[in-house]
């Protein structure tokens, strides 16, 4: 087991003061939550992780292309060109929701990727698969539209998604916090929580490795 963090901001409640040229519904731009209903500025607690101290997490993709025979054709060449653009084309984008069946709520799930592989984290309620977020190696990405509930959460990550598998073709890892969380909306406020994928000094969250064909892909 490796010592994860979760970091939960408070749920804020009573009256503030409107944010001017902010429509209701959207969020400032310091991330602090504006009440979807009453345009009212909720301020959070920003909370500073620090890298885990003593150790060095080092995780290298090394590319590159291999020297070929001095007669090779013209066709290979072009080949080659065209399956590694492919490869790269087929890696989502940071932030990217490759599910999203219940997402018409409220709650934030904020994920911070400081490891040197891309991950996809997955939030399931029950039985039913809700929400899979992508998030790029050494990169933060989040989701506001989260319906109130308890979910398990799942990640995996590794080298080289395929989007037709729904999975990383390389060195894939299959995760899931032991933990699980709770979004709650009221008229006056949503919950927010904040997930750390790496190890970090002082965290709060323990995970548990998930066989892969358990993993809801």
């Amino acid at each position: 087991m490796r010592i994860f963090t979760i970091l939960r901001g408070p749920l804020i409640r009573g009256a503030a003061a409107p944010v001017p040229g902010i429509p209701r519904g959207m969020k400032a731009a310091n991330g602090n939550h504006i009440d979807r209903a009453t345009g009212i500025r909720h301020i959070g607690t920003m909370i500073s992780l620090r890298p885990l101290a003593g150790a060095i997490l080092t995780s290298v993709l090394l590319a590159g292309l291999a020297a070929g025979p001095a007669a090779a054709s013209t066709r290979d060449t072009a080949s080659a060109s065209s399956a590694s653009s492919a490869l790269t084309a087929a890696r989502p984008g940071n932030g990217t929701l490759l599910y999203d069946r219940l997402s018409s709520g409220q709650g934030t799930l904020k994920i911070k990727n400081g490891t040197g592989k891309d991950a996809v984290v997955t939030l399931v309620r029950g039985r039913s698969k809700a929400i899979s977020l992508y998030i790029r190696a050494r990169s933060n990405a989040s989701t506001d539209v989260v319906e109130d509930g308890t979910y398990r959460i799942y990640f995996t990550s590794g080298y080289k998604f395929s989007t037709a598998k729904g999975r990383f073709t390389q060195s894939a890892v299959y995760q899931r916090f032991d933990d699980r969380l709770k979004f709650t909306t009221t008229s006056s406020s949503s919950t927010i929580w904040t997930l750390t994928l790496n190890p970090v000094r002082n965290g709060n969250a323990r995970t548990s490795g998930v066989d892969p064909d358990d993993f809801p892909a």
